[in-house]
């Protein structure tokens, strides 16, 4: 559509409400009527499809046991207001999406906020309480710790999600399973960041990726080379880092958290400086062209 972008909020505050109130044998079918609605979004998975399953691989509470905390993680997601700030940063950032390309297509969204394991130091410590996915047009899910980090960047985590969908709608960049490649992913990453900062500063960099990472030649040496990889299975090393992939089942290979992400930043940073432009006006440049011009004004080269 090019009118306006219609939200749907998932009442996820009532439901996990629900989920911890209800007795253990009924918490999982209501964890899978929480994400009901976001069933489309695994359309392309072949089989049955648990939902109760999805929300365990992304990172969600235990609804079997949940901690105590979760219930004050639940308070502070509803103190905070967070449902309604996603929603008005979703309708600023399709507004400036439009803004920088009117022809742009921008689907309805149906969203879903939902509370992470606290007993998951992965989740907590690694990732430092976010997992989002914002690839599939239509969807995004949000899945948080609410430490007072992750509060501050609600908006810019929302943002960040909405410049994926845009990129993957119809009429922009298509993701082939096939074809698709680890520099695609990685510009990705580094325009959802850019275009979360240019609506709110620096919350809008991801803040799992250290300050270290983002500043190390050898991290983004390493990523460049990879750049042309294919095969999706082995994607989350090379974006996410060692410790995400080893826990997926993927090897390792031998780069820090949020390596992507950092190697992104950079990468995307060059571009936007080269071409003179923006990561809203550049929501569906192709990944070529921008590695076209930021690699040599990095003074690197895609498999280098």
């Amino acid at each position: 559509m090019l009118g306006r972008m219609h939200t749907t909020m998932i009442d996820s505050a009532a439901a996990m409400s629900r989920i911890l109130d209800a007795p253990t044998a009924a918490r999982d079918d209501l964890v899978r009527a929480m994400w009901q609605p976001m069933a489309g979004m695994y359309a392309f998975v072949p089989g049955p499809l648990d939902l109760a399953e999805v929300h365990r691989g992304s990172s969600g509470f235990d609804a079997a046991d949940p901690s105590g905390r979760v219930r004050e993680g639940l308070d502070a997601l509803v103190s905070a207001d967070a449902w309604s700030r996603i929603r008005a940063a979703l309708a600023d950032g399709a507004r400036a999406l439009r803004a920088a390309d009117a022809g742009l297509t921008l689907p309805d969204l149906t969203v879903l906020l939902v509370l992470g394991d606290p007993d998951d130091r992965h989740f907590v410590e690694e990732v430092q309480g976010l997992t989002a996915f914002g690839g599939i047009p239509g969807y995004v899910s949000i899945t948080v710790w609410p430490t007072s980090r992750v509060l501050a960047r609600l908006e810019a985590v929302a943002v960040h999600e909405l410049h994926h969908n845009a990129r993957y709608s119809p009429g922009g960049v298509v993701w082939d399973p096939a074809t698709v490649t680890v520099g695609e992913h990685v510009v990705a990453e580094g325009l959802a960041d850019a275009f979360a900062a240019e609506l709110h500063g620096e919350a809008g960099w991801t803040h799992f990726v250290a300050d270290a990472t983002r500043r190390d030649d050898a991290v983004l040496a390493k990523v460049v080379a990879a750049l042309d990889r294919t095969g999706m299975r082995g994607f989350p090393a090379w974006v996410l880092g060692d410790a995400t992939a080893t826990r997926m089942g993927i090897a390792p290979v031998g780069v820090p958290t949020g390596a992507g992400y950092a190697a992104g930043r950079r990468i995307v940073e060059a571009y936007l400086a080269d071409a003179g432009t923006t990561a809203a006006r550049s929501v569906r440049t192709p990944a070529a062209e921008i590695l076209g011009r930021a690699l040599p004004r990095l003074g690197l080269a895609p498999g280098a």
